[in-house]
């Protein structure tokens, strides 16, 4: 007796009454870099910025960061690469900007 006329099994009849999707929050098409490898991104430019370009590479790091952490400071557990790359980045921005001021006042004109 032929059950399942080609059907691989009873499994595949149930999946098929489910209401919702197994992946709710991946619906949209996936393009780009996704949050984690955002995250490594800002923290490497972060690290980097102590050593060379930190009035570029600080605000870079923040924005990685921020967008690695989906685009609110609430996230409910923001992963901590991204965390850690908008507190450095941060932190670079202000050295930064406190090397080129007093740079500028100690050079003469």
């Amino acid at each position: 007796m032929m059950a399942g006329l080609g059907q691989h099994s009873r499994t595949r009849w149930r999946t098929h009454l489910r209401s919702n999707p197994r992946s709710r929050g991946r619906t949209g098409p996936r393009t780009g870099p996704d949050r984690a490898t955002l995250g490594v991104i800002g923290l490497i430019c972060a690290v980097a910025g102590f050593f060379i370009l930190s009035i570029v590479l600080g605000p870079v790091s923040v924005l990685l960061g921020w967008l690695a952490m989906g685009r609110r400071w609430n996230s409910g557990s923001p992963a901590l690469p991204a965390l850690v790359a908008v507190v450095l980045g941060v932190i670079d921005t202000i050295f930064a900007i406190i090397r080129i001021t007093t740079t500028a006042v100690a050079a003469p004109f």
